[in-house]
């Protein structure tokens, strides 16, 4: 799917994007088939959805939130141009009934429990990759190879533990209403922020000072890894297209970026990473599978 991501979004479809699988009427056709086509291109009374509407849509075996940008009806069957809230512009697409859910409560929890379940299928995959014994003929290199790999993954096991994103629902819902916010209501943060990235990240530190004592090394250097990242990726991929005047206007070659934004772009750049992060550990899945 949509990747987060880390990665600009657009929110707007132009009528040049109807595919060719809806063509317009022939005028040289005959007037029996213009007849049939006209019966087959008659929409009922009301569209299922609205244009504008917020609605969850699957894609790729998981549910994501949306919004209808267009809909159209032809050969007796609904179509909707749907863009998914919170991801780029070019995985906007036509989509049928068939993959389409009104935002009910019902169907939200559909869509929870969905998304948990292919969480806990991840980690199963994970683990079997685990269990997988070697099928080299040399069974000791075998072995050390595996060895190796657990110790490599228990090292991983530990890095991962030093710094751990994790979006909760309500901050996955804040990524989600910035999107609407900047690109459909064209609403900018105002700069600069208090707290910015540096006041945030010192605020971590403190936080984890007071309940371990302190910090180790390995999370200092991650969290000035971290503000250097987030000051590079901002004007690349963290700003949608109506922010770019902002940025070009406030932030300037003696300014740091981690100085003048706060907590909404800093999320943004964590739904980058746990994309990111997600995207490699598949692609390892598939390379290790195939």
């Amino acid at each position: 799917m949509p990747s987060p991501s880390s990665a600009a979004k657009d929110d707007s479809a132009t009528d040049s994007d109807l595919p060719s699988a809806f063509p317009a009427g022939s005028d040289t056709e005959s007037d029996t088939e213009t007849e049939t086509e006209d019966d087959l291109s008659c929409p009922p009374a009301s569209s299922p959805f609205e244009v504008g509407e917020k609605v969850l849509a699957s894609h790729s075996s998981s549910i994501y939130d949306a919004r209808v940008l267009k809909s159209d009806y032809r050969f007796k069957e609904w179509k909707f141009f749907v863009h998914y809230m919170g991801w780029n512009k070019n995985w906007d697409e036509w989509i049928g009934l068939d993959r389409l859910m009104k935002r009910t409560e019902e169907n939200i929890k559909k869509q929870e429990e969905l998304n948990k379940k292919l969480g806990t299928l991840k980690n199963a995959m994970a683990w079997r990759v685990s269990q997988m014994k070697p099928r080299s003929p040399n069974v000791a290199r075998g072995r050390k190879r595996k060895q190796d790999s657990i110790d490599k993954e228990k090292n991983a096991a530990s890095s991962d533990k030093l710094v751990t994103f994790h979006i909760p629902p309500a901050l996955r819902k804040q990524l989600i209403d910035d999107c609407e916010y900047v690109t459909h209501m064209k609403k900018l943060v105002k700069l600069p922020r208090s707290p910015n990235v540096d006041d945030i990240l010192k605020k971590y530190v403190e936080w984890k000072t007071k309940k371990h004592g302190g910090v180790t090394d390995s999370v200092g250097e991650i969290l000035k890894g971290l503000r250097c990242y987030f000051d590079k990726a901002l004007p690349a991929m963290l700003l949608y297209k109506n922010e770019r005047k902002q940025f070009e206007e406030t932030i300037s070659s003696d300014v740091s970026p981690s100085t003048v934004y706060g907590a909404e772009h800093l999320l943004r750049l964590f739904g980058k990473v746990i994309l990111l992060h997600f995207s490699v550990r598949v692609t390892l899945f598939v390379l290790i599978m195939s």
